[in-house]
C-alpha cells in the first residue's frame, strides 16, 4: 500500500510541475526540485530502492540526451580557435580550487568536489532557451570536456578511498583511459562504416513509414543499455556509457528527427522529472541547522566565484560581458556529481555528516538559484538589447 501512495505522488508532481511552473514564472526543474523536496519532507516520498532505481535510469537518460544535443560544428570550431582558451579555463578552476583550500585548510573531498562538472542542468538549460544560444552552446561543449574530466577525477578519487596507492588503484587508471581510447575508435569505425554500407543505416533504423515494429526505439535504447551495462561491468560511472550512445546517434542519425524527438519528449516527460523530484527528497529538512547552512552558502558562493573568474580570464574576448556571465552561472550547477562525491567522501569518513548535508543543499540551492538568476539575467540582457 506504501507503494501505491509513492507511485501517486511521483507522477502528480510529474504532472501539475509545468503547470506550477508556468504559474509561478520560475523553471521546471526548480518545481520539480522543490515539490520533491516538500514531499519528502512530509512523508510522502521516502528512500525506496525502486524509486532510486528508476531516478538513477532518469540521470542516465539525461547523460544520453546530452549526447544528442552536442553541437558538432562547434566542437570543431572550439579545436580549431579555442583550445588553449579551454585549456586555460580548466588550469583556472583547479589551480583556484586549490587556492581556495590551501586558504581555508579544506580537505581533498572539496579540491575534487569545487571545480566538478555535470551536464543534468545545462540540458535543462537548452531545454528552456532553446541551441542556438552562444554562451548555451560553449557551456554544453565545454561542459563534455568537464564531465569526462569529472567522471575521470571521480574515478580516481574513488579508487584513491577504496584502495590507496597500489596496483589496483592504477588498474582503474588504466581501464578508464581505455574505456576513452576504444569510445573514440568506436565512433571512427562506425563513421567507416556507415560511409562504405550507407544502405546499413536504414537497416537498423527504417524510414518512419517503413518502421511497423517501431525498431527506431528499440535500437536506441538497447544501444543506451548495452553501453551503461558494460560500464556497470568495468566499474566506471555509467554516465560515461549514456553519452557515448548519445553521441553515436547524433553522428550517424541526426537526420531521423522523428526519432530524436521521441527520445526527447519521452525522456523530459517522464524520466529526467523522476531523477530531479527524487533529488529533492534526499534532503532532510529536519536535520538542517543554521551552521550547515552557512557552509552550504560558503560551497556555493566558492563554486560560482572559481567559475565567474575563470570565465572571464578564458572566454570574455570571445563572448563579452553579458554572454560569459550566463555561461560562467550555466556551468556553476554540478547538482549530480557533486552529490556523488559527497556521498562517497561520507560513507569513507572524509568529511563530517554536517558537511555531507551542507554539500547536498549548497548542490540544490545552487541549482534552484542559479536556474532563477540566470532567467532574470537573460530576460534582462535581451530587454537591455531591444532598448538599445
Amino acid at each position: 500500500m506504501e507503494k501505491f501512495f509513492l507511485i501517486i505522488t511521483v507522477c502528480a508532481i510529474i504532472m501539475v510541475a509545468p503547470g506550477v511552473s508556468k504559474l509561478v514564472r520560475t523553471p521546471v526543474v526548480v518545481v520539480e526540485i522543490f515539490l520533491g523536496l516538500f514531499a519528502g519532507y512530509l512523508g510522502l516520498l521516502y528512500d525506496d530502492e525502486t524509486l532510486k532505481l528508476v531516478a538513477k535510469f532518469g540521470f542516465v537518460y539525461l547523460m544520453f540526451l546530452a549526447g544528442l544535443e552536442i553541437n558538432l560544428k562547434l566542437v570543431k570550431i572550439i579545436k580549431a580557435t579555442l583550445a588553449l582558451n579551454v585549456i586555460l579555463y580548466f588550469i583556472s578552476l583547479y589551480s583556484i580550487s586549490a587556492l581556495v583550500c590551501w586558504l581555508f585548510n579544506l580537505g581533498i573531498t572539496y579540491f575534487v568536489a569545487l571545480p566538478i562538472f555535470s551536464l543534468g542542468m545545462i540540458m535543462m538549460l537548452i531545454k528552456e532557451y532553446g541551441k542556438d544560444e552562444p554562451w548555451l552552446n560553449l557551456a554544453l561543449s565545454i561542459g563534455v570536456v568537464g564531465e569526462v574530466i569529472s567522471i575521470l577525477a571521480l574515478t580516481l578519487f574513488s579508487g584513491w578511498i577504496e584502495y590507496g596507492f597500489n596496483i589496483q588503484f592504477f588498474l582503474s587508471i588504466l581501464t578508464i583511459i581505455s574505456v576513452i581510447v576504444v569510445s573514440i575508435l568506436g565512433l571512427r569505425i562506425s563513421y567507416i562504416l556507415f560511409w562504405w554500407f550507407p544502405e546499413l543505416k536504414n537497416f537498423l533504423i527504417p524510414d518512419s513509414h517503413d518502421d511497423r515494429y517501431n525498431q527506431d526505439i528499440r535500437f536506441s535504447i538497447s544501444t543506451l543499455l548495452i553501453l551503461v551495462s558494460i560500464m556497470l561491468v568495468l566499474k566506471i560511472d555509467v554516465v560515461l556509457g549514456a553519452f557515448a550512445a548519445g553521441l553515436f546517434f547524433k553522428m550517424f542519425f541526426n537526420q531521423k528527427h522523428e526519432l530524436l524527438e521521441k527520445i526527447e519528449s519521452f525522456g523530459f516527460g517522464f524520466f529526467v522529472p523522476i531523477f530531479f523530484i527524487y533529488t529533492g527528497s534526499t534532503v532532510k529538512l529536519d536535520m538542517i541547522n543554521l551552521e550547515i547552512l552557512q557552509h552550504a552558502l560558503f560551497i556555493m558562493v566558492t563554486i560560482i566565484c572559481i567559475r565567474l573568474i575563470s570565465s572571464y580570464l578564458s572566454f570574455y574576448k570571445y563572448l563579452k560581458f553579458k554572454q560569459t556571465t550566463l555561461f560562467a552561472l550555466s556551468d556553476s550547477m554540478p547538482l549530480t556529481f557533486m552529490v556523488a562525491i559527497a556521498m562517497l567522501s561520507f560513507n569513507y569518513g572524509l568529511i563530517t555528516q554536517e558537511e555531507y548535508f551542507s554539500f547536498i543543499i549548497a548542490s540544490m540551492v545552487d541549482g534552484l538559484f542559479l536556474m532563477i538568476l540566470i532567467r532574470k539575467f537573460y530576460r534582462f540582457f535581451k530587454l537591455e538589447k531591444t532598448n538599445l
